[in-house]
């Protein structure tokens, strides 16, 4: 197999610095995936494939689920990837530290996120004003976020959803057994900390609202996390996406 297939499966070794601040920002999207579904929605702001399907049943008016939110954030989304995209490319022409720039930005829409909802109650369904204000905040960082992650390109840490990471980690597993997802190689460590990191990150902004947070509480150490990852990256060697 080619190198870089190789490198697409996963089973190449990647700096572990980078590995490491791929899995806390895994972690992040996880608690702020735990504010949008419990707390905003029901609504998803970085795993838009549910939001697909949210409009879908809100159109058909079955489940009780309102389309609004979830058209919001597939909107919010797009718009977050637009300029993620046009920056980072941009950045990365200039020689500047485009991850960085992509993460200064998503921390900038949390915070702003964080101040739209300090007082905002968490409410499940029927969400109000600030809550699709929020929604459409975050909805945009993640989709800065998703672009980020994906110029990255560590195999098996997109950071904003693990079913990929999931699959190629049963293939590659002692039951699967399939060496087109790497078997018998150490790429399933850094599939199963993606997991990990996610169920983390939902677990943990679970119990904070169940413990009485408001939206604000959580996304403030959000926002302080992603801005402490892109502080980081400045001690690791400039990113090429060629």
């Amino acid at each position: 197999m080619s190198l870089s297939g190789l490198m697409k499966l996963g089973v190449l070794p990647v700096r572990p610095s980078l590995v490491g601040l791929m899995i806390v920002l895994t972690v992040v999207t996880g608690l702020i995936e735990a504010v949008s579904l419990l707390a905003l929605g029901p609504v998803f702001t970085a795993m838009q494939t549910g939001n697909v399907l949210f409009l879908a049943f809100g159109l058909a008016r079955q489940g009780n689920l309102p389309a609004l939110s979830a058209a919001l954030s597939l909107a919010a989304f797009a718009a977050g990837a637009v300029f993620g995209a046009r920056l980072e490319s941009v950045a990365e022409a200039r020689g500047w530290r485009w991850l960085g720039l992509g993460l200064y930005c998503e921390a900038a829409l949390l915070l702003a996120g964080a101040a739209a909802g300090w007082s905002v109650t968490p409410r499940y369904g029927n969400p109000g004003a600030p809550h699709l204000a929020v929604t459409g905040l975050l909805a945009t960082a993640m989709g800065i976020r998703t672009v980020t992650s994906m110029r990255v390109n560590v195999p098996g840490l997109p950071t904003t959803l693990v079913t990929r990471s999931m699959t190629a980690l049963i293939g590659s597993s002692a039951l699967g057994r399939d060496s087109a997802f790497g078997y018998g190689t150490g790429a399933w460590a850094r599939r199963a900390m993606a997991v990990l990191a996610m169920f983390a990150g939902g677990l943990g902004g679970a119990l904070l609202l169940r413990a009485g947070w408001t939206v604000g509480e959580l996304l403030l150490p959000a926002a302080a996390v992603v801005l402490a990852v892109a502080l980081a990256h400045r001690t690791l060697p400039r990113l090429h996406t060629g």
